[in-house]
């Protein structure tokens, strides 16, 4: 990500189609794309892309772009199921990241459910078509039913985060969560489809699964999802720490459900670098109320973002879920 860092639609029979959101932030609600959770962004030459997990695309990767945040253009799908032949049959489309780097982009997916893989394609443009690269790039770990069948710790392979790390140059892959709750982090090597090595970190205080880093003001900045995803107790954690691999120093909670919106969870965040504003992108449900699990028809998460601040110590202030929304923001 990397200028770094940061989903409507009815089906459309070309590869992109031009969608403008009815949804206005002047109005009772400020999700900017319906159906659409785990929202990876980016923002490349004054466009921001969001990939996101959809609900009612099977099978299928598509991306979404604005450049003003309010009015978006799906484009796809970016990347189908059907034409990776590795992949096991009827395994889903879950939670992707996206990274950039001399020109390539590369389209870091999770297929599931257990047991899961993270894949990785790539495309000589941010809106694809994305090729795969003919292997899976890290798979489930210890998922035996049998304990005595089970060596070492447990680990689920989702939601990767693909981060350059712009003190070092190095690239990293940030991923796991769910059953077992565990964080992982690979050193990719320079082709970006392959990993040079495992890096032993500690998994920090409250995580679950969406993991997320970025570097501001000398600190790296690790957030990510905590609970269940469809119940009132997903929400979104902070640690931080002086190098983008731990150990990490336990910051709490950010975001969390409030009596309007609920269970916000698996984000990215983007800076625009014209203001030096930061915003995150999350998904939340919205129209519902108890403690879930929330799964009601017609009803899917949705894509918000607000705009994020930092303290007089550089760290990121709790953040707030609102109705108003950020409106028009050009990059």
């Amino acid at each position: 990500m990397k200028k770094n860092i940061l989903s409507f639609a009815s089906l459309c029979f070309v590869v992109s189609c031009s969608l403008t959101s009815p949804q206005t932030p002047d109005k009772n609600y400020n999700y900017v794309i319906d159906d659409a959770a785990d929202p990876h962004a980016i923002v490349e030459d004054g466009t921001v892309y969001v990939y996101p997990t959809h609900d009612q695309w099977k099978r299928k990767f598509y991306a979404f772009s604005s450049r003003d945040l309010v009015n978006w253009q799906r484009h796809g799908p970016i990347l189908d199921f059907k034409d990776i032949s590795w992949l096991p049959t009827k395994k889903r489309p879950w939670a992707p990241g996206m990274i950039q780097k001399d020109g390539k982009y590369y389209f870091y997916y999770s297929a599931g459910p257990m047991p899961s893989y993270i894949g990785v394609a790539v495309s000589d443009s941010p809106i694809g078509r994305f090729k795969d690269s003919g292997a899976a790039l890290v798979k489930d770990q210890n998922q035996h039913k049998d304990p005595a069948q089970r060596q070492g710790r447990r680990f689920e392979a989702i939601d990767p985060m693909a981060y350059h790390d712009p003190v070092s140059g190095k690239y990293y892959l940030y991923t796991g969560g769910s059953a077992g709750s565990t964080l992982r982090v690979f050193e990719l090597n320079d082709d970006m489809v392959s990993i040079k090595r495992e890096i032993n970190v500690e998994t920090p205080q409250n995580f679950t699964e969406g993991a997320f880093i970025h570097y501001h003001n000398g600190m790296y900045h690790f957030t990510y999802s905590h609970g269940r995803f469809n119940k009132d107790s997903y929400s979104i954690y902070y640690s931080t720490s002086k190098t983008p691999v731990g150990p990490w120093t336990y910051r709490g909670n950010l975001m969390k459900s409030d009596d309007k919106f609920k269970g916000p969870g698996h984000h990215s965040i983007i800076k625009n670098s014209k203001t030096d504003k930061w915003y995150i992108v999350y998904h939340r449900w919205e129209n519902v109320e108890g403690k879930g699990p929330y799964r009601k028809p017609g009803n899917p998460r949705k894509t918000a973002i607000e705009e994020m601040f930092y303290d007089e110590n550089g760290l990121i202030k709790p953040i707030p879920m609102t109705a108003k929304g950020v409106g028009k923001v050009t990059f």
